[in-house]
């Protein structure tokens, strides 16, 4: 069995383009240094011009009964 965790990262939104508030690149390093396999980056929401509000990095950590 595995165990997710969810990490939310802001997106802030310039005149043409968006970055992230936080380093997503450290924040997956950080959690694999804590077991967390980095699994997957979604876009949940979108905002009236299509782009999206934020993203979800997914990591997943095996977990023994």
């Amino acid at each position: 069995m595995f165990e997710y965790k969810f990490v939310k990262v802001e997106l802030h939104w310039g005149f043409t383009r968006s970055k992230p508030a936080e380093d997503y690149q450290e924040i997956i390093q950080e959690h694999a240094r804590d077991g967390w396999r980095f699994v997957q980056i979604v876009a949940p929401t979108f905002g009236s011009s299509g782009q999206p509000e934020y993203f979800d990095l997914i990591f997943e950590k095996k977990i023994s009964l």
